[in-house]
């Protein structure tokens, strides 16, 4: 009996001669006790009741062997030996928790086998966007059908066309631009005609997407969606340099639709198309576009359908009189709703989006939208010609609309041969002007200072072969920052990018900054180097520009744009070599992201500072920059 209780109890003690196991219950000497202990044991098992078993027999003698042959219990009754068995309601209690953890354990199995199934197809079915952070590439265009001669597309002396846009949906914009090529290195008629293309490369690599050719060099190429609100495919308008206007889809490459030459038969096209709000209700925004006439100054503004290329209504012709550039045009939207085209030559005219549709349609009204007017703007119409408002007439040479601060209209910005005039757009009066003699290039917007203002970076003549770039406070024309570089350049693009902090990072083109240009102010003299480096200056660090790239081509246009994943900035610049003839030898597109250039740029030292700018400190601050996209104009 001690044997049993001992292995039920699980007791260390004498070993028994069936187990093994010491027991030290079978030292005691009371056998009464270890009776009582056995029945009360059985009695738990069920095998005893009342010291007689179930069926009514004596009980068992005190042994293993007795208790093990005296009778064949019922098979729930039979219990591994050493261990006791349990009650019936244990058992059920066993299955119950048996089943509610198998349950378990299948439910989370499932959910388990369902995530992960969830997650293979967003791996493989979602592509992942691209990381831009070292995606620099250059590209050379035309070099695999034999020796070219690429003739550079500068009508009016204006650079290259080029655009961004995300023609593929990767996330990242890709580059469009025109050239025209004549093989054998002819010119003109002389071996064969010279041909023009508009070509898409990939801003991942500058592969190309697509290639379409065209009837003629282009002035301008835009990329935009002509249906306001929505997710619909991107549209390239492609201007001509005589008498083509073309959209094309920018996915494809494929024309939509072609504006019909012969609307413009007694004239060219003058400037780039300008879109219009939805003027014939179609849901597509619509275009305007001005011919000059071929025999006369006559300038013509002819409606184009967004939708289709056709044009909305007959052209209407203004009789202009005016010397110099010509000016637009350009949509002006103010802040109660009017519209205005601005236009001129050497001087600024607007005529009402209105007064353009009612003759155009030969018809008295004109929709809700074009009915508004800006009585400030209206003060200003010429007594001669009633449908012409004089905006501003002294000697203009560039015109660019800027965001206004605290305000859903714009300011406009008037280079003149004299300087440079900011004019308030409420009311067309002068908010500043700036005295400043050589400029010649559109300012570049971005922010300098700390006043949430657009401030401008301008580059001016400033002696053979050197030039300054001059910084201008956008909120009193005051110079903020200049600094006189080499160039021998007339013209090199500058861009600008903003920061998340809502400041902005210049750009711009000039001869290397060795250490005798920055120690002497007079270095006119020097013979250019033929490599030009990319400088770029962060408002925090005036003193210190950082070299970011260089390169012995022509820079001929630049753009910057912004991943807006990544918050990165990349530039995209489009280099020509010159020949000894003068002949454009290649054509070479270049992309940099603005990051990796930041971090691997060297430092140039402008001017001693106290304390001393170390290099350590300001790649701390440029590892901490973050590009987003805000455009400036409106």
């Amino acid at each position: 009996m001690a044997t049993v209780l001992s292995r039920a109890l699980k007791l260390p003690g004498k070993k028994s001669p069936d187990l093994g196991e010491y027991d030290p219950l079978t030292q005691a000497d009371s056998d009464e006790s270890e009776d009582d202990l056995v029945l009360n044991l059985q009695q738990k098992n069920g095998g005893v009741k009342n010291g007689k078993s179930a069926l009514g027999d004596p009980p068992e003698p005190d042994s293993d062997a007795d208790v093990a042959g005296a009778s064949k219990p019922h098979l729930s009754e039979v219990t591994p030996e050493g261990f006791p068995s349990e009650p019936l309601g244990g058992l059920e209690q066993k299955a119950t928790s048996s089943l509610v953890s198998y349950v378990r354990t299948s439910v989370f199995l499932l959910t388990l086998v369902i995530s992960m199934v969830l997650v293979l197809l967003c791996a493989f079915l979602i592509p992942c966007p691209p990381r831009d952070l070292h995606s620099t590439w250059s590209r050379r265009l035309g070099s695999q059908g034999g020796p070219f001669c690429f003739i550079m597309c500068t009508p009016g002396g204006d650079l290259s066309p080029l655009e961004l846009a995300d023609v593929n949906r990767d996330g990242l914009r890709d580059v469009l631009l025109t050239f025209v090529t004549t093989r054998n290195g002819t010119e003109g008629g002389g071996g064969s005609q010279p041909t023009a293309d508009l070509v898409c490369l990939s801003g991942m690599n500058g592969s190309t997407l697509w290639s379409s050719p065209l009837p003629e060099e282009a002035q301008d190429v835009t990329c935009l969606d002509l249906i306001p609100g929505s997710v619909a495919k991107t549209i390239c308008l492609v201007t001509g340099t005589r008498k083509m206007l073309s959209a094309f889809n920018a996915t494809s490459g494929k024309i939509l639709w072609t504006l019909n030459p012969n609307y413009l038969s007694n004239g060219t096209l003058a400037a780039p198309v300008v879109v219009l709000p939805d003027l014939d209700e179609d849901g597509v925004r619509d275009l305007v576009v001005l011919a000059i006439g071929e025999l006369q100054p006559d300038l013509c503004f002819l409606l184009v359908s967004g939708r289709t290329g056709s044009p909305v209504g007959r052209p209407v012709k203004y009789n202009i009189v005016g010397v110099g550039n010509l000016i637009g045009p350009q949509v002006y939207i103010t802040a109660s709703g009017a519209v205005y085209i601005l236009f001129g030559f050497g001087n600024i005219q607007a005529v009402a989006l209105r007064d353009i549709f009612v003759q155009a349609q030969n018809r008295d009204s004109s929709p809700p939208s074009l009915q508004i007017e800006e009585p400030e703007w209206e003060k200003h119409r010429s007594v001669n010609l009633s449908e012409l408002i004089d905006v501003y007439s002294d000697g203009v040479e560039l015109l660019q609309l800027v965001k206004a601060p605290d305000s859903n209209s714009s300011s406009l910005l008037i280079t003149t041969r004299q300087g440079l005039v900011l004019l308030r757009g409420q009311d067309l009066t002068p908010h500043w002007k700036l005295n400043l003699q050589g400029l010649r290039s559109q300012p570049t917007p971005g922010y300098f200072t700390d006043d949430q203002t657009l401030d401008f970076l301008l580059q001016t003549q400033d002696g053979v072969g050197m030039k300054k770039m001059t910084v201008v406070d956008g909120s009193s024309g005051s110079i903020v920052w200049s600094y006189r570089v080499p160039c021998h350049v007339k013209e090199t693009p500058t861009t600008s990018a903003i920061t998340s902090d809502q400041k902005s990072v210049f750009l711009f083109w000039a001869e290397a900054l060795t250490a005798a240009s920055l120690s002497s102010d007079d270095s006119s003299g020097a013979e250019p180097s033929g490599l030009y480096h990319l400088y770029l200056l962060h408002p925090a660090f005036p003193s210190v520009l950082l070299d970011l790239s260089n390169t012995t081509g022509i820079v001929t246009a630049a753009e910057v744009g912004v991943n807006d994943i990544w918050k990165d900035a990349f530039y995209v610049t489009r280099t020509t070599g010159m020949s000894p003839e003068g002949h454009t030898t290649s054509l070479v597109v270049s992309k940099l992201s603005l990051r990796w250039g930041l971090m691997e740029g060297q430092m140039v030292q402008l001017k001693e500072t106290t304390p001393k700018i170390g290099r350590g400190e300001l790649r701390r601050f440029l590892s901490r920059i973050k590009f987003v996209d805000s455009p400036y104009q409106m």
